[in-house]
């Protein structure tokens, strides 16, 4: 037997979400459950994966099952596909394995040519049924044109806008069905202007040519972008579902809607959603018209509304978390279309998941799986102050669409995000509405606001799964965004105007509203205790601040995994002494220099042990060349030389041989404290003394210090290092009288460290993976410009994400597991940790995990992300 590409909603279940993807694994287990759904097919994963083996094309034994089940679809609904008396009209959508919302492209009413058009009329003589059929059939132009043929939608609702302007009416639905057959006359017009043919008429052709879009869509930008952020693989492909129409704008007594068994913004119990009366699907996400709540359906349709909840709890019982439900009413008649887990806020989640432990639904293993850890990003970031905001007059209000507050300065265009972000400005997209292109400036902007749109738009749903506020469907608006300014209350509001949004009420402010500190507390505390029980991981912080080690604590951090010594350096006196240091000519000069830093080094140092209250710090010493610490502006090196008593030239002179060609590979990290080992002693000193200080202050602290030697790649430069910290570290004890413990480790960050590990761990008593450095130097590129052309590895896929975002396994991730299988035959007991921005990233937390480290470190936000990571990662491994 050949092997099966297509298969019927009867033929399939939610166990086979891989193969059929998750819509139509949850289509299939609908009509499973006995739901009213209509009787359609699902192309597999395999077909797309195949369409992309095969160059592009539809191989003709898929063709073939496609065209057979289309005969058993015809079969069960008694109609026929491209029949002028009795057609069937389908509809065409995507449905990859992980739910990408508004990523892929949809096709509906498929099937409609004039011929098909007149005969559907001609059975029916109602006006009111000939609008409707004319109002699909121009629809399904537009959709087709747009997602298959690629030609813009927007000329198409500037022709929509023209008619309404020029019939005086605000409404789509305002127009009656002579102004829909001139629109379908006008939409082919312009179809056959862009692509000098005429619109395809024969209905095997339109749905061959929207499996092959939908197909492609899976490879489109926005598709691409969609699934770097949330790490989808590309190899997943996706399926294609095909299904029978059913029609929203048949009727006032029919309709379409979103609806979610929860609350997704708070996560209240109770149905949340929209609808609209004689609509289609696309108009409640787009956000054309705005909906109405989906309480009222129960004074238009009562039974249905009945009916529908009904459903709702069967689906939410049935999967057991909060579900994403669509639905179109046909002239009085219920149809499911979707249902999958919904999108939801980060407060939302926790809400959710830990009231279905108390419903008796979850195991409190369950539940901490089911929040995903990047989504408590969200909640951990300022919202507005509580005077500024109640002394703020709200300049207008949409809906509550995202929560969370957000400030910044007004863009248009998802290109001027990205521009604006790239440079550091902090920004709000305002839109007529979003669209599944504005993904990368929706990812750039600190809050959305958007002047169509109901809850469930585009904007609001993408939004959401950010963690990104924003306000949708403020109407009041007057929107001139080619012109570059919007206006609101009465006052124009220009790019580059700071305006502030509140997710959370739907107000809108003018200008910056300051913010305080996110708290936390509630159902975030108790599900974090949960995952805390669970995990074998430790989680530590970077931090270079009494501050930053505070707020990290305040996290759950257990520790500081790495703390940059040089961050210390930059402020007012320091800089100035650090200068000093590297001009000075002689040890003596050097150690002059390094003196006036040693006090205030170890004042940072002590504030940091005791905030920590014995927690363990592991401490960095010097890592960047010397060339950062040194002024560039003119006028910088003149008032230096002035201070150090130098020739301005001679000066220059120094600076200009600090340049080094490679500064990433120069003369950096440990290789400073060979040539210069008062560094390391000043450092030395700085760290014992405070540990000292503090643990006579706080005996029941008990701090063992950690000593950190960047950059090793050859255990003799280890040694040589270590050798200056014991001596002056065993000296200050000794003179001090106590009894003090502390640990010399090294940063595995260059290969041959990693490769020569057994060796480097005969003199360090811990590595730390220095994962940022690791991985510039195993792929023989600089993070600085990796930006430059990484783009284009993306488009040709060879890298399917960031290799500084998310680690490498199966390149940098081999060498760090090999350094932690020959560290441990040469030191069993070895402490093992990450220090790089990828300790905060699930993926490499469960990596971590599983091959063995003792902790994860990552910056203070990022710390509750990284401990429900190494949670999860410790509940999939006992489940192995």
């Amino acid at each position: 037997m050949s092997h099966k590409y297509v298969y019927l909603f009867s033929e399939g279940d939610e166990s086979m979400r891989e193969l059929l993807g998750g819509k139509g694994a949850n289509l299939a287990q609908m009509v499973k459950l006995g739901m009213p759904v209509p009787q359609g097919f699902t192309v597999s994963t395999e077909a797309c994966t195949r369409y992309y083996e095969d160059g592009k094309v539809i191989a003709s034994d898929i063709e073939d099952e496609i065209y057979s089940s289309l005969a058993k679809i015809e079969e069960l609904n008694g109609k026929k596909f491209g029949s002028i008396t009795n057609p069937l009209l389908v509809s065409v959508r995507s449905g990859a394995r992980a739910s990408m919302p508004g990523m892929m492209d949809t096709i509906l009413n498929l099937g409609l040519n004039d011929e098909v058009a007149a005969g559907l009329i001609a059975g029916n003589s109602d006006p009111k049924f000939a609008r409707f059929v004319y109002d699909s059939y121009r629809r399904f132009i537009q959709m087709f044109s747009d997602v298959v043929m690629e030609i813009s939608k927007k000329t198409f609702e500037v022709i929509i806008d023209e008619m309404k302007d020029k019939k005086g009416v605000k409404n789509d639905i305002e127009l009656d069905v002579n102004d829909m057959k001139e629109l379908v006359a006008l939409f082919k017009a312009y179809y056959k202007e862009q692509k000098g043919e005429e619109f395809p008429t024969d209905p095997k052709i339109q749905m061959m040519e929207s499996v092959k879009a939908v197909f492609r869509s899976w490879d489109n930008p926005r598709a691409n972008v969609y699934r770097r952020m949330n790490d989808i693989p590309y190899s997943w492909g996706t399926a294609v579902n095909v299904q029978p129409m059913v029609f929203g704008n048949l009727n006032e007594n029919s309709g379409t809607g979103v609806a979610f068994t929860r609350d997704p913004a708070t996560g209240e119990k109770a149905l949340f959603g929209e609808y609209l009366i004689n609509a289609q699907g696309e108009d409640v996400v787009a956000g054309v018209r705005t909906p109405n709540p989906i309480s009222h359906l129960k004074d238009d349709m009562p039974e249905v509304y009945d009916q529908f909840v009904a459903i709702a709890n069967k689906l939410e019982s049935h999967y057991r978390d909060m579900q994403d439900m669509e639905f179109t009413i046909e002239n009085g008649t219920l149809y499911m279309l979707q249902t999958r887990s919904g999108k939801r806020t980060a407060a939302a989640a926790l809400k959710v998941a830990v009231d279905l432990v108390d419903e008796g639904v979850l195991t409190e293993e369950e539940a901490v799986l089911r929040v995903d850890p990047k989504q408590l990003d969200a909640l951990l970031h300022p919202q507005f102050d509580a005077k500024a905001i109640k002394a703020a007059t709200p300049i207008g209000s949409g809906l509550a669409a995202s929560p969370g507050a957000a400030c910044g300065k007004v863009v248009f265009t998802a290109e001027e995000a990205k521009d604006w972000a790239t440079k550091g400005e902090k920004i709000i997209l305002v839109r007529l509405e979003t669209s599944p292109e504005d993904i990368e400036g929706m990812a750039a902007a600190q809050g959305i606001l958007t002047v169509r749109g109901g809850m469930t738009s585009h904007a609001a749903v993408v939004a959401r799964g950010m963690g990104t506020c924003c306000v949708s469907g403020c109407g009041e608006i007057a929107m001139h965004a080619d012109k570059g300014y919007f206006e609101l209350a009465g006052k124009k509001y220009n790019e580059g105007d700071y305006i502030s949004l509140d997710g959370s009420t739907g107000k809108i402010y003018d200008g910056a509203v300051p913010t305080v500190e996110a708290t936390i507390s509630g159902d975030f505390d108790r599900f974090m205790t949960w995952a805390d029980s669970r995990r074998t991981l430790k989680v530590r912080t970077n931090a270079d601040t009494p501050k930053d080690t505070a707020q990290a604590v305040k996290f759950g951090a257990e520790g500081i995994g790495l703390c940059r010594t040089e961050h210390m350096f930059f402020e007012g006196v320091r800089i100035k002494a650090i200068r000093e240091m590297i001009v000075s000519k002689t040890v003596e000069e050097r150690e002059k220099a390094l003196a006036k830093i040693l006090p205030l080094q170890q004042g940072d140092f002590e504030e940091m042990f005791t905030v920590l209250e014995g927690r363990p710090m592991t401490v960095r010493f010097l890592d960047p060349p010397l060339h950062e610490f040194v002024p560039q502006k003119e006028e910088d090196i003149i008032e230096l030389a002035g201070e150090m008593k130098l020739p301005v030239e001679e000066l220059k002179t120094i600076i200009e041989g600090l340049h080094e060609f490679n500064p990433m590979m120069g003369h950096r990290g440990c290789r400073l404290a060979v040539t210069y080992p008062e560094i390391a002693a000043m450092q030395t000193t700085a760290v014992i003394n405070a540990a000292i200080n503090v643990n006579k202050a706080h005996p029941e602290y008990k701090i063992v210090p950690e000593i950190m030697i960047p950059l090793v790649g050859e255990i003799k430069e280890l040694k040589y290092v270590k050798d200056i910290v014991t001596s002056t570290a065993d000296k200050l004890i000794a003179d001090a009288g106590v009894d003090l413990h502390y640990k010399v480790g090294t940063m595995i960050e260059i290969p041959r460290a990693a490769l020569t590990a057994d060796e480097i761990a005969k003199e360090a008593e811990f590595f730390s993976f220095g994962t940022n450095d690791l991985t510039q130097m195993t792929f023989g590129f600089s993070r600085d410009d990796a930006g430059n052309f990484l783009d284009a590895y993306y488009d040709a896929k060879i890298y399917e994400s960031d290799p500084f975002a998310k680690l490498d396994q199966i390149g940098v991730g081999k060498l760090v597991k090999m350094a932690c299988e020959l560290g441990r035959s040469t030191r069993p007991d070895i402490k093992l940790g990450i220090c790089g921005e990828h300790g905060g990233d699930p993926s490499t937390v469960e990596f971590c995990h599983n091959i063995g480290l003792n902790y994860v470190s990552c910056s203070p936000f990022r710390v509750p992300i990284a401990r429900l990571a190494a949670a999860q990662a410790a509940i999939k491994d006992g489940r192995k």
